[in-house]
């Protein structure tokens, strides 16, 4: 007999169950990558224009309600925000969330991981794009390689397992790396992420430095001929590959050359409080000021769930979302 669907699940026009919240904390970073946000950078919001704790509590409670599942904490760079440990505490105690974790750029995880595992996180992914120094400083306009790093082996003695290592792959910058990042999987319980380069506006994306999950797999392969593929679960967006007999995986994250629209099942928040009904489209709804003018719970439930009557099949193609405007990749929360 099939699953039947739970009605209480906030669900899209075609039948897509949203189980997974992913919140922007805020706008700011200590990072200035360069396919997240322009040159120039970007013009941040004042502060009594980002969501409050309780704000984010209280979408997060009503939207666990929901069916929400799963809680990615994001920015910016989310270990910024103040009294964060506190947030996190707060939100593992929801009924009904089985996953609470966070993306961050690593360069602060150090000193607040202790605080966060005892807080409730319970996964981490770090963005790291090379392994290089000279090239962590271009890409970041930063320094602080090895404090990234030291975070990883850290975030692995902890006992998180998998530890998920986000790697944005640029063709001309660091494809020539990705077996290094491989190499990692040896020995350490790491999912290291292969992202293919997505356009933002303001991040110089151009086709030429497209590189495709098919690309990636080919180089690894010409390194480890017996790199395979798992099957997976469609909800997930990464296609897990692996070396036989390395501790951990490889994931390819194929947004642009193969993507996994028809399994989304995310609900994103900006920092400032719109919800995003895509990540590569342009349409979203102000859950803030709503919030702020004293919409009843029923009646904000109703608006998240009319947004996502909005949501397109898929996204409009490569091509095409390069010539579309859309919010800097910082601004959106990833």
């Amino acid at each position: 007999m099939s699953e039947q669907p739970d009605h209480n699940v906030l669900t899209d026009a075609f039948g897509r169950e949203h189980t997974y919240l992913r919140i922007s904390l805020t706008e700011r970073c200590n990072l200035r990558c360069t396919y997240c946000m322009p040159a120039e950078g970007v013009d941040l919001k004042p502060r009594d224009h980002i969501l409050s704790f309780e704000e984010i509590m209280r979408l997060a409670e009503l939207l666990v309600s929901r069916g929400v599942t799963k809680i990615r904490l994001t920015g910016g760079e989310p270990l910024i925000r103040k009294e964060l440990v506190q947030l996190v505490e707060r939100l593992a105690t929801l009924e009904g969330l089985q996953e609470l974790t966070i993306t961050t750029n690593g360069l602060l995880l150090s000193r607040k991981l202790t605080d966060l595992q005892r807080a409730g996180i319970t996964g981490f992914n770090i963005s790291l794009d090379t392994l290089r120094e000279d090239r962590f400083l271009h890409i970041t306009r930063r320094k602080g390689l090895d404090t990234v790093l030291d975070a990883i082996r850290m975030t692995v003695e902890a006992g998180y397992d998998p530890v998920k290592v986000n790697c944005v792959v640029i063709r001309g910058f660091n494809e020539d790396e990705l077996v290094d990042f491989v190499a990692m999987t040896r020995e350490m319980p790491i999912e290291m992420r292969f992202i293919e380069y997505m356009p933002f506006d303001g991040n110089t994306w151009h086709t030429d430095k497209f590189l495709p999950y098919r690309e990636m797999v080919d180089i690894i392969q010409q390194c480890w001929p017996d790199f395979e593929a798992e099957g997976g679960d469609d909800l997930e967006i990464a296609k897990l590959w692996q070396v036989p007999g390395y501790r951990g995986k490889v994931g390819f994250i194929s947004s642009m050359s193969d993507h996994f629209c028809s399994g989304c099942n995310r609900i994103r928040i900006t920092a400032d409080g719109k919800l995003k009904v895509c990540l590569f489209g342009a349409n979203e709804v102000n859950l803030r000021d709503m919030m702020r003018t004293g919409i009843k719970d029923d009646r904000l439930l109703e608006t998240v769930q009319s947004a996502l009557a909005l949501k397109a099949a898929s996204h409009a193609g490569m091509d095409v979302l390069a010539t579309s405007e859309n919010r800097p990749m910082i601004l959106i929360g990833g």
